[in-house]
């Protein structure tokens, strides 16, 4: 757990420029939006349900303590259920990026309105696949949330 490294990369992502160029953070101007992996589990695809469970709340427990932290800066953040973000996409209404990607693979964010940068912060769990590998993301977006 390196939630030191999570907070610095959170504290640029709201502090930068819209991106020039292309990259893993897609967009620019108003549309600035990344999805970032702050840590992913290894060689955990499809693998043991119990195992698997204990990565999950052990990210859960990472992604907690990193939103302790951010709260302490900018205000307490709302538990957003993405399921129902997701029930939408499947229903054909466009969800913008990075909500509808953050939707198919995590079940709930924390999310946070950090007014004085002009961005969306967001911190989940991507644990909806079982056949994909546990990750810590992070949305940093100036898109505001569906």
């Amino acid at each position: 757990m390196d939630i030191a490294r999570h907070i610095a990369l959170l504290d640029e992502l709201c502090s930068r420029p819209s991106p020039a160029g292309h990259g893993p953070s897609e967009g620019g101007g108003e549309g600035e939006r990344h999805l970032v992996v702050l840590r992913t589990s290894q060689g955990l695809r499809g693998g043991d349900p119990a195992e698997r469970a204990a990565v999950v709340d052990q990210y859960e427990k990472e992604r907690d303590a990193v939103d302790a932290l951010l709260a302490e800066r900018w205000g307490e953040s709302e538990i957003w259920n993405l399921g129902t973000v997701l029930l939408r996409a499947e229903r054909a209404e466009e969800i913008p990026e990075p909500w509808a990607e953050l939707s198919a693979r995590a079940r709930v964010a924390y999310l946070r309105d950090v007014t004085a940068t002009g961005r969306w912060v967001a911190l989940a769990v991507a644990d909806r696949d079982p056949a994909d590998e546990v990750q810590l993301l992070a949305a940093v977006t100036r898109t505001a949330p569906p």
